[in-house]
């Protein structure tokens, strides 16, 4: 029994070895290989362009998802979000949709990485033409982490993808909206993530695409600071009421991650309130 463990251990490195090599092999130059859930899900970036933050993460296990839903990604970037819903939610169907060639072409060797591309279906559009992206009221759920600023404000990247993941250079937020509001069936829903300061600017949009708030989450970096982000669900055509729910906390004290967050890197399935969407009927 001893001997077949340390067989069993032995063709464990090696099957990792032969991964890192394979991985190694695609890796193109001015790139990283970076990882979540401890090594379970790995994603090529570039290490001077756009690069995925926390802020990706918490939409993703924000967002409410049930069995056999169908949901789309709008600007999906490297494609860390499909990524990490395709790892939380096994059952539901993944379509991408990026306006960057070069990051939709990132993204595809990313779920091939993963072993995801027959999940995930992936594509280069444009939110201002919706209709080229896909067929009306043919998602359940929308995904977005749209350009929080304005194309002429705050301080301009020299790089390009920065810039266009950043700014609303090529789509406003009421773009994203309009779009999401076309492709959702009826009580469909759609979650982002945006910045605090700017919350007004979302739920006002939100409803004039009506895309009704329905629950909502503000997130701060420590307890005592102000809030830096904000989670939003919607439903299409929704009824008016909002859920607010219990601030997300990123840091402890010393700058360690909340046990919330901290279980959120690792890959953990959370059984908490922002993790179930109640305003949705229940199932008899």
């Amino acid at each position: 029994m001893e001997k077949q463990a340390r067989q069993d251990s032995a063709a464990a490195r090696s099957k990792r070895r032969h991964d890192r090599n394979s991985q190694s092999q695609t890796l193109k130059s001015g790139e990283s290989l970076d990882a979540l859930f401890d090594g379970a899900v790995n994603l090529f970036q570039s290490r001077r362009g756009y690069r995925f933050s926390l802020d990706a993460l918490l939409l993703a296990y924000f967002a409410t998802l049930k069995r056999n839903d169908r949901v789309i990604d709008l600007g999906t970037g490297n494609g860390v979000i499909p990524l990490v819903l395709a790892r939380l939610h096994p059952e539901v169907a993944i379509d991408a949709v990026e306006y960057q060639s070069g990051m939709v072409e990132r993204a595809a060797r990313n779920f091939k990485l993963n072993q995801l591309d027959g999940r995930i279906s992936l594509g280069c559009g444009d939110v201002r033409a919706a209709g080229a992206i896909g067929s009306a009221e043919s998602f359940d759920v929308v995904v977005c982490n749209p350009p929080y600023r304005r194309a002429a404000s705050g301080k301009m990247s020299s790089n390009d993808e920065k810039q266009i993941a950043r700014h609303e250079i090529h789509g406003e937020l009421g773009d994203f909206l309009t779009a999401a509001a076309f492709l959702l069936r009826a009580k469909g829903r759609m979650a982002l993530v945006y910045l605090a300061s700017r919350a007004v600017d979302l739920l006002s949009s939100m409803r004039l695409a009506r895309l009704e708030p329905k629950r909502l989450r503000m997130v701060h970096s420590f307890t005592d600071s102000e809030a830096s982000l904000i989670l939003v669900e919607g439903v299409k055509q929704g009824r008016s009421g909002v859920k607010i729910l219990p601030p997300l906390i990123v840091y402890r004290e010393g700058k360690e991650y909340s046990e919330e967050v901290a279980a959120m890197i690792a890959g953990k399935t959370l059984n908490a309130q922002s993790s179930r969407s109640e305003y949705l009927p229940q199932r008899r």
